[in-house]
């Protein structure tokens, strides 16, 4: 059996939208960020970063949430994974992107417009970020011209990885509403049941 260790309130939903999507047997180890849960001495010989989450697969222990979509996404591929060598190196291109250019200006305007105790934010911080997710922003919505995800007509792992980066955006009241095209795949890939399933988790 699969564990996933991580909460649907953490980058764990990412993997945890991957699991529900293929429908394959897992566990979710509950393990909260921090003291007392990714930095206890246990959990630090699953993943010395200390972080979530994590996967264990018979012998196979990952981390990085979007490297783990990706193992999952071609061992048990149902449809997910690309069918070309070309769409393997854009399924590889966007995760990275995600991570280098998008996910930083949405966790930085998030935590100082919701996460962090009020006596902590920096609203200055927080605009700043808006302000560096137009760029991100508007380079997915020039790529999404024409189609309806990121590799095609279908949805893949590719657009999977980025649409579980971005849906964080609306939670930090950053706006997608001049970017239609990014606007329109993004209630598409989270119009998904597993997607559902997994929001369902966090109540």
């Amino acid at each position: 059996m699969i564990k996933l260790y991580g909460v649907p309130g953490s980058r764990a939903m990412r993997s945890l939208w991957m699991l529900e999507e293929l429908g394959v047997p897992y566990e979710n180890v509950k393990t909260m960020f921090g003291e007392g849960g990714s930095r206890t001495a246990e959990f630090l010989k699953i993943n010395p970063n200390g972080h979530v989450p994590a996967l264990q697969d018979g012998d196979v222990t990952l981390w990085e949430s979007l490297a783990i979509n990706l193992y999952l996404a071609r061992k048990f591929d149902k449809g997910l994974w690309p069918k070309t060598v070309g769409g393997e190196g854009h399924t590889f291109k966007w995760t990275l992107w995600a991570m280098t250019e998008a996910e930083e200006p949405i966790i930085t305007a998030l935590m100082h417009r919701m996460f962090l105790p009020e006596g902590e934010r920096e609203p200055a911080k927080a605009d700043d970020a808006a302000r560096r997710f137009v760029a991100p922003l508007q380079v997915l919505e020039g790529e999404l011209r024409g189609r309806d995800y990121l590799l095609g007509s279908d949805f893949t792992v590719a657009d999977l990885n980025v649409a579980s980066v971005f849906c964080f955006a609306p939670m930090a009241q950053l706006d997608m509403s001049a970017a239609p095209n990014a606007a329109g795949w993004m209630s598409r890939c989270t119009g998904r049941r597993a997607y559902a399933k997994v929001m369902s988790m966090m109540g």
